[in-house]
């Protein structure tokens, strides 16, 4: 939850009917430049305000321009849960 002079200054800023669908599915009001939109849907905005401890901005970053991490599988891969692959501990 955030500040209330922050809510003020948001809702200032977005106005009535966005802050309203914020509160309504985040619980939070955020304001900001739209940047993106990643391959699941996410949506991504930045904030000159905002205080940063970076060298550069986000959008300069180099992990965040190529798109993918080291890390990150290349596709999404689908939760098994529930289906004859999920995985399964057996006792020894």
């Amino acid at each position: 939850m955030s500040t209330i002079t922050r809510t003020w200054r948001n809702l200032r800023r977005i106005g009535l009917k966005e802050y309203a669908h914020q509160m309504m599915y985040m619980g939070d009001t955020k304001a900001g430049t739209y940047i993106a939109t990643d391959r699941y849907g996410n949506k991504y905005y930045e904030n000159h305000d905002e205080e940063l401890p970076l060298d550069k901005p986000p959008t300069e970053d180099a992990v965040l321009r190529t798109g993918q991490r080291s890390w990150e599988l290349p596709e999404h891969r689908e939760n098994l849960t529930a289906s004859r692959a999920a995985y399964k501990t057996y006792s020894t």
